[in-house]
């Protein structure tokens, strides 16, 4: 499924300009809450500072809750083909735990899926279900006052709505337009992230992944499809952390940990990840909420962002 957009709507919900609620973010979160406002014939706009949705397939795992609300608002069908499903389980401190038996669930699996494929699905529920959608303006401005919100886009236009939610990731703009602090712990273990292909073949792979994850638990070499392998690994030699890390940056960080590195050539994305956490303050300042990332962030491992958002 690739990923498209449309931020056109038949529905014309708002001809005298005014929203009930404005959405900063078309993430997983926004594009989440925009749907579930529809549902209860909520006026509601999306604003995107991103001109195109992402373009690199990050892989997430939806959770077995995540998994239960696509298929209680008829998603999951959708979804499905495009993910692979993995055994529940548990994931802490580095000790791999069972899941437990008898869950109380019709879907006790994870599902593994590109990020993108999951937003542009909730995008394209929201706006089936009339919300409407604005790529391209970042939110510079929040004002209020007691019957509503006036927030200002780069450019100088102006919309009021009653309220309005920053679901606009842990750099929030909304969260620091409002001046909540996001107090929490730095990140102390930093790891290089990427999607890549390899040189060798997937034997070779196997057993130096189980001979490596004894001992290094941050260590990961996955195929997620198309010849592609889902690259993790200590960033622990990678100390310019102001720098993208860059495909040498990999190779070096391999042959330090397993001491080869797999030939790993052309490249889809590369990121690097950190284990900070931080709360906002406050989730509400008046007629002004936070959600997902905007409200915490905590280390992405396992996909608890997009799962807690949703």
């Amino acid at each position: 499924m690739q990923p498209t957009h449309s931020s056109q709507t038949a529905v014309d919900l708002s001809p005298d300009g005014a929203f009930d609620v404005i959405i900063a973010g078309c993430g997983p979160t926004g594009a989440m809450l925009a749907a579930e406002l529809r549902l209860h014939d909520v006026r509601v706009l999306v604003v995107e500072a991103e001109t195109e949705p992402t373009s690199f397939a990050r892989l997430v795992g939806l959770h077995i809750r995540s998994i239960e609300l696509m298929a209680m608002r008829g998603l999951l069908d959708r979804i499905l083909p495009h993910g692979r499903r993995r055994p529940a389980g548990g994931f802490f401190a580095a000790i791999d735990k069972p899941a437990p038996k008898d869950l109380d669930s019709a879907h006790t699996y994870l599902l593994g899926i590109p990020q993108p494929v999951v937003v542009d699905l909730l995008e394209r529920h929201a706006t089936g279900l009339g919300a409407q959608v604005r790529r391209g303006c970042a939110v510079t401005g929040v004002t209020q006052d007691g019957e509503g919100v006036t927030v200002r886009l780069d450019g100088g236009e102006r919309l009021r709505s009653r309220y309005l939610v920053g679901c606009d990731g842990g750099r929030s703009t909304v969260r620091k337009l409002l001046g909540i602090g996001f107090p929490g712990e730095p990140s102390r273990t930093e790891t290089l992230l990427g999607e890549m292909e390899v040189g060798v073949p997937q034997e070779q792979i196997d057993a130096k992944a189980a001979e490596i994850s004894r001992t290094e638990k941050s260590f990961s070499l996955r195929p997620v499809g198309g010849g592609t392998y889902r690259v993790v690994v200590s960033a622990a030699g990678v100390s310019d952390r102001a720098e993208p890390p860059t495909l040498d940056d990999f190779r070096q960080q391999l042959r330090a940990v397993a001491g080869t590195d797999f030939g790993v050539h052309s490249p889809r994305w590369l990121s690097r990840f950190g284990d900070a956490t931080r709360l906002a303050e406050r989730y509400r300042a008046g007629r002004v909420l936070l959600a997902g990332d905007a409200a915490h962030i905590h280390p992405p491992v396992g996909g608890q962002g997009l799962n807690l958002g949703v």
